[in-house]
């Protein structure tokens, strides 16, 4: 048999506790043999919150799915399938199907790359801002465009009794 890793279902937000759970039940069954690793995919992400603070996290890839790297027999089987907080096996007509080596390698690749450029942000086109820096310090505008990528907003801010568009990081503006 070879080692190969499969992907099990849990209770969402008990992949920590279930991966604990699993560990022990290894130990204590001796099933170190034919159950190898335990792995909780995360990545880090990086929220752009309010007034433009940035605040990194390591977030869950799959939130609710663990990975098993494992000799999959009846035995192993029911190791991991009978852990409390365990749900199932990933895999059709209820037959644990393994990850490729092509699969895993990317779901792992997700974990190394560092914090990724992946973010969540607060502003949305249409809502009410107020600028909080720059020359344009005091005025409010409303959200014309975001651009993730340059970590801007364009806001339509009345000037003169005309609506003129500005070109903001999101760190210059809040919202109101």
């Amino acid at each position: 048999m070879a080692k190969r890793w499969y992907v099990i279902h849990t209770y969402s937000g008990y992949e920590n506790k279930v991966r604990t759970n699993l560990l022990h039940r290894i130990e204590s069954m001796g099933m170190q043999g034919k159950i190898f690793d335990v792995a909780i995919p995360t990545e880090m992400v990086t929220d752009i919150k309010e007034g433009g603070r940035r605040i990194t996290t390591e977030k869950k890839v799959f939130p609710g799915y663990i990975l098993v790297q494992m000799e999959l027999d009846d035995e192993s089987w029911y190791v991991v399938r009978n852990t409390p907080g365990v749900t199932g096996f990933v895999g059709s007509q209820g037959k644990p199907v393994p990850l490729s080596r092509d699969e895993y390698r990317s779901i792992m690749k997700r974990t190394e790359a560092g914090p990724r450029a992946k973010t969540t942000i607060e502003f949305a086109e249409g809502m009410n801002v107020k600028v909080t820096h720059g020359p344009f310090a005091e005025f409010d505008g409303t959200i014309a465009e975001v651009n993730l990528d340059k970590s801007t907003l364009k806001v339509m801010v009345t000037i003169f009794g005309r609506e003129a568009p500005v070109e903001l990081s999101f760190d210059q503006v809040a919202k109101v």
